[in-house]
């Protein structure tokens, strides 16, 4: 047996089947990631936008409750 049949071999079978796969592969996911987000991910996304600004808003409402009752409450806490 030569080292080139030792090598060819495996060569050959990876050429044959490994790689066509894996370039499909390859590209499959590149396309998917250039399409940007899907109109699920888009709505769940706002959804959580919309979220995170009333999240935001309660902290504003709680914080100026702090501040009224007890004005020095940031720095206890820092």
């Amino acid at each position: 047996m030569e080292i080139s049949e030792v090598i060819g071999i495996p060569f050959i079978l990876f050429m044959i089947f490994v790689a066509p796969i894996w370039v499909i592969m390859h590209y499959r996911s590149k396309n998917k990631m250039g399409q940007g987000l899907s109109d699920q991910e888009l709505t769940q996304l706002n959804d959580l936008a919309q979220r995170a600004e009333k999240m935001a808003d309660r902290i504003k409402t709680l914080e100026a409750i702090l501040d009224a009752e007890s004005p020095n409450w940031r720095s206890q806490h820092d």
